[in-house]
């Protein structure tokens, strides 16, 4: 959509204005934006990259160091392989090659926690026509974690039920059929 301004540039910027009842739709460039009023020029502009880089950037408060020394060779990482600096990761946002996830991997956790939720470990998805295997052996490692659980829970009847489950998927998956 272009600027209803200028007609050359495109529409970045979307303004809906209720005046008495009357709704006006306005859509303009940032430069029209800000000559009309509808932007202040002191106002600077965040974009996605800002905010998706703002995500890597933390303190040193946030990682237990145990002296200044270490903190010196965190901040110094770089990737043997690429030579990229860990500043340049966090001002770029992106890898320069799959090595720097070793390289880089002091920091990383707590940047994929504030990005995942918490989670650090990423489980994917499995299709569901070709995944059986994959369904399978995931099946079977929930099951023997609630194994586990009801064994610490000493709920040994449950625990026979979950075991003879998860014999049975096993011998499912020996014979080929997952």
């Amino acid at each position: 959509m272009e600027c209803n301004e200028c007609k050359k540039r495109p529409a970045t910027l979307h303004f809906t204005q209720i005046i008495n009842g009357q709704k006006t739709e306005i859509q303009v460039c940032e430069l029209c934006a800000k000559k009309k009023g509808y932007m202040n020029n002191s106002e600077e502009s965040y974009s996605l990259h800002d905010l998706l880089t703002g995500l890597f950037n933390f303190s040193s408060s946030q990682i237990d160091l145990q002296n200044d020394d270490l903190f010196a060779q965190i901040e110094e990482l770089e990737c043997s392989k690429c030579k990229m600096t860990f500043n340049d990761f966090q001002r770029i946002g992106k890898f320069g090659c799959a090595n720097c996830y070793d390289a880089f991997k002091v920091k990383l956790d707590s940047i994929f926690r504030r990005v995942h939720s918490g989670n650090t470990k990423h489980h994917g998805k499995i299709p569901k026509r070709k995944g059986g295997k994959l369904h399978t052996k995931k099946e079977l490692e929930l099951y023997r974690i609630e194994l586990q659980q009801l064994i610490e829970q000493e709920e040994f009847e449950q625990a026979a039920i979950v075991r003879d489950k998860i014999r049975k998927l096993e011998h499912k998956k020996e014979d080929g059929r997952s």
